[in-house]
């Protein structure tokens, strides 16, 4: 089970609540940052997913946690038939991405939805494939989450999640625990306001399940045919599963 980090431990909302407000806060200049932060290798991981779901030619597919539409934008442009919805619970977030997708002219293509990930606002079997990038470990309740997009997945469609993960062999293990404490924090103090956001992101990642632990969680959840694939060394890892 994923312990539960919060971004303001002060903080008397919850963490859906502090998360919105985190991610709103540091929403206008959250791309940059994550490109510095993963030395642009993100870029890459998504890449990798958007072609395992482009070879299954869905038609209707659901990017959850879709922050500023850089996964959806990538399915769009990859898959012309396809019909995206981004979700996101942050405001700020959509908002961005909202401009992204005019400056691409995709909004016919894409729809930026503002939802939470445990009470998805559709019918059940909806979409042939569901993305989360960097989202899940955000989460209130993973379980809860995870069902809910099992119920609005068809049978037989694709599900896959991007995560970071924690490295477990030498040295890339002590390398990361190094970058995770010290330079991601200094970074998110150099370059945004608001300071507690990196230090959560670094923190959370440090103890969300990962790989098999995570896979388990995958299949109480009613998914099948659950994979992973770690991504550099193990700082991210690439999670497939599909609906019975």
């Amino acid at each position: 089970m994923a312990k539960k980090v919060t971004p303001y431990k002060e903080s008397e909302l919850g963490k859906k609540e502090q998360v919105t407000k985190m991610f709103d806060n540091i929403s206008g200049n959250y791309d940059g940052l994550n490109r510095v932060i993963s030395f642009g290798i993100d870029v890459k991981w998504r890449k990798k997913v958007v072609a395992t779901v482009a070879g299954t030619s869905p038609k209707m597919v659901l990017d959850i946690a879709t922050g500023t539409g850089d996964l959806a934008i990538q399915i769009a442009e990859k898959i012309p038939g396809a019909k995206v919805t981004g979700l996101d619970i942050s405001p700020g977030m959509l908002e961005v991405g909202k401009e992204k997708v005019s400056a691409k002219n995709l909004e016919n293509r894409i729809d930026m939805v503002i939802g939470d990930s445990e009470a998805l606002p559709f019918d059940d079997n909806t979409f042939d494939a569901i993305t989360v990038a960097f989202g899940v470990r955000n989460f209130e309740n993973l379980e809860k989450g995870l069902s809910e997009i099992n119920r609005v997945l068809k049978p037989g469609g694709i599900f896959m999640v991007l995560e970071t993960s924690v490295p477990v062999k030498f040295p890339y293990k002590q390398g990361y625990k190094l970058y995770a404490k010290t330079l991601l924090p200094l970074i998110g103090r150099i370059f945004s306001k608001d300071r507690s956001a990196y230090a959560y992101l670094s923190e959370s990642a440090s103890v969300f399940p990962f790989g098999e632990a995570f896979n388990n969680i995958l299949r109480k959840t009613g998914f099948i045919n659950v994979s992973d694939s770690p991504q550099t060394f193990g700082v991210a890892t690439i999670y497939k599963a599909s609906k019975n």
